[in-house]
């Protein structure tokens, strides 16, 4: 008999599995993909604008994490992977631009001397007497990360390097997202016994020192380059526009349900790689607890200005500016994408992006409206960089109003207890079950996809 798979969603977590499925499965396996966007690819999208081509959703991978680069050099585009520039973000706080506090774990310092101004006399002194006060820290408890960082180092220290952080990672402030889930190497270290949270900072700062090379790779041509890849090389079918509402056991196996009618026939097995909100819906007949588990983890949504400046247009010389959340503005992060990449300044013309938008503060002013925010905040942080404010060619908005799970303490043990409910046959992948970056999806889509195979195949 021929086996028969569904996989529902198409962003890079939903491909990888496909590709992966695709290369264990042979290739009389029929693969199916439901996408209920018109296009694939998910979070990765990249968007022509003027003259210039851009990423919109994620723009970046951890290159020190081997998912991403593995599939990338599986699928031969190692050759257009390349690594940012030299320069660093500022951050933005008090009206004017200061230095990244480093070393740093995201965002929480290593010291009080790195924040320089960004605090006053009284944090300092709170910070560097952190390791003569007592830590309460109970191994596996859920804790928030700013409930810890505000209880060691004060206010200023998550409103000014914290959530300028974790807010263009997670779209969250620190008080909303765990420890554990968002920096699982600090709990660890914490939960081994470091004796303060400067010792754990120290302790993972001086860890990151000694590994070299850069961080964060991106592709030549844009994401859409590994997607566009990603279909070619798992021949699976593509069923744009085609959400899907159900998924039904049936005898042998599942009925995927779509308003569209696509797909045909049942399959042995099935891949959910839609955000939890969704999964909830597509499995709550055939997995019930898992759907109830699912359901109650919340969107965290935002928006994207992508701008191409006039040519020859100045732009401060850092590769990027995080808003302090007590800063009174509006936008929450500026890339200053032909800054950070080089590749983009050797094509094209001078571009950045402006982000908006957290957990519980979705965007939902008009497109009009988002633009001129983000021509106002431009305005103010290159005057502050001594510029002129810079003129927009050419303008597009992205908004992604359910973009990612939102990492709540307790979220990840909530997401196994998920995964463990699972009828044989079913898979869950994406960005809420190990984190939100895209070598993350990969390496879930990776055990989604084994998980199957292993049921497929099973004597």
């Amino acid at each position: 008999m021929t086996v028969r798979v569904a996989v529902v969603g198409g962003g890079v977590t939903g491909l990888t599995a496909a590709y992966t499925l695709r290369r264990e499965l042979g290739a009389d396996a029929v693969i199916d993909v439901f996408e209920a966007d018109h296009r694939p690819g998910g979070l990765l999208c990249t968007r022509e604008v003027g003259a210039a081509r851009l990423d919109v959703g994620a723009e970046a991978f951890i290159v020190r994490r081997p998912e991403a680069l593995a599939l990338v050099r599986e699928l031969g585009l190692g050759d257009l992977v390349v690594s940012p520039g030299p320069l660093r973000p500022a951050l933005w706080s008090g009206g004017r631009l200061h230095p990244l506090p480093v070393p740093a774990v995201m965002g929480i310092p290593g010291s009080a001397a790195v924040l320089g101004d960004l605090v006053d006399d009284a944090d300092r002194t709170l910070i560097d007497d952190e390791p003569t006060r007592s830590l309460d820290w109970t191994p596996g408890a859920p804790v928030s990360v700013g409930a810890l960082v505000r209880d060691r180092f004060g206010d200023a220290a998550v409103a000014r390097s914290v959530d300028p952080m974790l807010g263009g990672v997670y779209s969250a402030l620190a008080d909303d997202l765990g420890v554990a889930e968002t920096m699982p190497a600090l709990a660890k270290a914490l939960d081994a016994g470091a004796p303060s949270l400067t010792a754990a900072v120290g302790s993972l700062t001086a860890a990151s020192a000694a590994v070299s090379g850069p961080v964060f790779g991106t592709l030549r041509g844009g994401y859409r380059t590994l997607t566009n890849a990603l279909v070619r090389a798992s021949d699976a079918r593509m069923l744009a526009d085609s959400p899907v509402t159900g998924v039904r056991t049936v005898p042998g196996g599942y009925a995927v349900e779509s308003p569209t009618g696509s797909g045909e026939g049942e399959y042995g097995a099935v891949v959910v790689a839609v955000p939890p909100w969704h999964a909830a819906d597509v499995l709550d007949t055939a997995a019930l607890e898992t759907a109830a588990i699912l359901g109650r983890v919340r969107p965290a949504g935002s928006a994207v200005v992508g701008c191409v400046l006039a040519p020859g247009a100045a732009m401060p010389e850092q590769s990027g500016i995080l808003v302090a959340t007590d800063a009174g503005m509006r936008s929450k992060a500026v890339t200053l994408s032909t800054r950070k990449w080089p590749h983009l300044a050797e094509s094209g013309p001078p571009t950045l992006r402006v982000s908006f938008g957290r957990l519980g503060e979705p965007v939902t002013v008009d497109d009009q409206t988002l633009v001129s925010w983000a021509v106002d905040d431009l305005a103010e942080y290159f005057g502050a960089a001594g510029l002129p404010a810079p003129t927009i060619d050419d303008v597009v908005v992205q908004r992604w109003p359910e973009g990612l799970p939102h990492y709540a303490p307790g979220h990840l043990a909530a997401m196994t207890d998920a995964q463990r409910a699972l009828p044989e046959g079913v898979a869950l992948a994406g960005a809420a079950f190990d984190g939100v970056g895209v070598p993350a999806c990969i390496g879930s889509a990776r055990r989604a996809a084994a998980r199957v195979v292993a049921y497929l195949t099973a004597e």
